[in-house]
């Protein structure tokens, strides 16, 4: 499956700056898969390890950091000839091994004709436990799950992605039924590579929903094995108060509804722990629209949102049928849908941390992003409901803003906001 990462994968490939490369995401987003897709496309071999299931490579970097045995010992492992400029290789599960973190540095200085990409779940336990972080020593690139866009490549509708692409809005709602109905279709199975394919191949609901469920296990494994119990009761708290948090009508996280009583500071490292894993996406309040939106922030008001709408249809037990048929009574938990698929479109696509803004009791803009020079208003609608109150008197108090509202209505330029169809997100400003 294509993702568009790739490029990116190809400029690292060809910089003159090029250093080793950590992919960095959650679990079972696709890293290992993209790598070696990426070795066997751009490259005349691949060396790869990987190295939670490979015991002699635990030892690896164990004894010294000579470079010229490494290339030496990784080209045995693999039984691949380590030529510079022609081999990719690939350290998978870099975190299960000892000091190799560390390592990267080292190819760095000492061998950077060698083109190094590392893949690891969890990277951030990894940098905590004593381990020596190459600052400065690599480039990182950040994977997510499948945005919609990708989603569309992923069933053959590449025509589709391209419309979407250039912006050619007429043919886009000549072609509206299909872009909405794959979108509930992206709303129930969500953007993991694995539960794409199974509904590609099966096109069977249930055995979607199975994969959701074994992540959702994994990610339950990954807590207990890599924190105390104390702090792993704190994140299974927050982690499981997601559904609900998503469901309020403020959507500002609420430390009470994972906790009765729950204070700041007893979920603090939780939090922090759930988005360096990339479990949970952080929006923060700012109180003024202005540049840069990283200074008007509030830090003691923000959102959560999950990493993936199909993982949350299964935390939250959503009937598939909910989800993929329009009139399903869902109520509020449409919209909680809606806004977390449009919070994780906008973190993948876009490098800008993205905040969120309220003001009194009644006026919230969902969203707030940079682009640019601008700032960027956005409102995300579940259905075609063109009402816009709390943007419009967001932008009539700030006229020099534009505004974009996200809704399943066609395209629409209005002099104070645009009207954006919820399944271009992904492809708006590419």
């Amino acid at each position: 499956m294509y993702r568009n990462v790739i490029e990116d994968l190809r400029k690292w490939k060809d910089s003159v700056y090029r250093k080793p490369l950590i992919l960095a995401g959650a679990r079972q987003v696709g890293k290992t898969y993209i790598l070696r897709k990426f070795g066997e496309e751009e490259f005349t071999n691949v060396a790869y390890i990987n190295c939670d299931d490979n015991e002699m490579a635990k030892d690896l970097f164990a004894q010294d950091y000579d470079m010229q045995r490494i290339i030496l010992a990784i080209g045995a492992l693999t039984r691949q000839e380590i030529v510079a400029g022609k081999t990719l290789i690939i350290l998978d599960e870099i975190q299960e091994v000892k000091r190799g973190l560390s390592a990267l540095k080292y190819f760095c200085e000492n061998a950077p004709q060698y083109h190094v990409a590392v893949a690891g779940s969890l990277l951030g336990i990894s940098m905590h436990r004593g381990e020596s972080f190459p600052v400065g020593k690599v480039d990182i690139l950040h994977i997510y799950p499948m945005t919609y866009d990708e989603f569309l490549l992923a069933k053959g509708r590449d025509q589709m992605v391209e419309i979407l692409k250039r912006k050619d809005w007429t043919t886009v709602k000549l072609l509206r039924n299909e872009y909405i109905k794959f979108l509930r279709e992206y709303y129930f199975v969500g953007g993991m590579p694995e539960a794409v394919r199974i509904f590609i191949e099966t096109n069977d609901a249930m055995k979607v929903r199975t994969v959701h469920e074994n992540i959702l296990f994994t990610y339950q494994k990954d807590i207990s094995k890599h924190v105390p119990t104390s702090e792993s009761n704190r994140i299974n708290m927050v982690w499981h108060s997601m559904p609900s948090q998503l469901v309020k009508e403020n959507k500002k996280f609420v430390y009470g509804v994972a906790k009765p009583g729950g204070r700041a500071k007893d979920f603090e490292v939780a939090i922090q722990w759930l988005m360096d894993a990339g479990l949970v996406y952080k929006a923060e309040r700012v109180t003024e629209p202005k540049m840069p939106l990283k200074f008007y922030v509030d830090i003691a008001s923000f959102k959560l949102f999950l990493l993936d709408c199909g993982l949350l249809g299964a935390m939250s037990e959503t009937a598939p049928e909910a989800l993929l048929v329009a009139e399903n009574g869902m109520e509020e938990a449409k919209g909680a849908f809606t806004e977390n698929y449009v919070m994780s479109q906008l973190v993948a696509t876009r490098r800008n941390s993205v905040f969120y803004h309220t003001s009194g009791a009644k006026l919230e803009i969902d969203f707030l992003i940079q682009h640019g020079t601008d700032i960027i208003p956005i409102e995300a609608k579940a259905e075609e409901n063109l009402r816009s109150k709390s943007l419009s008197t967001f932008v009539a108090a700030h006229p020099q803003l534009h505004g974009i509202r996200f809704s399943m209505s066609d395209y629409r330029e209005q002099d104070w906001m645009t009207n954006v169809p919820l399944y271009a997100v992904s492809t708006l400003w590419t």
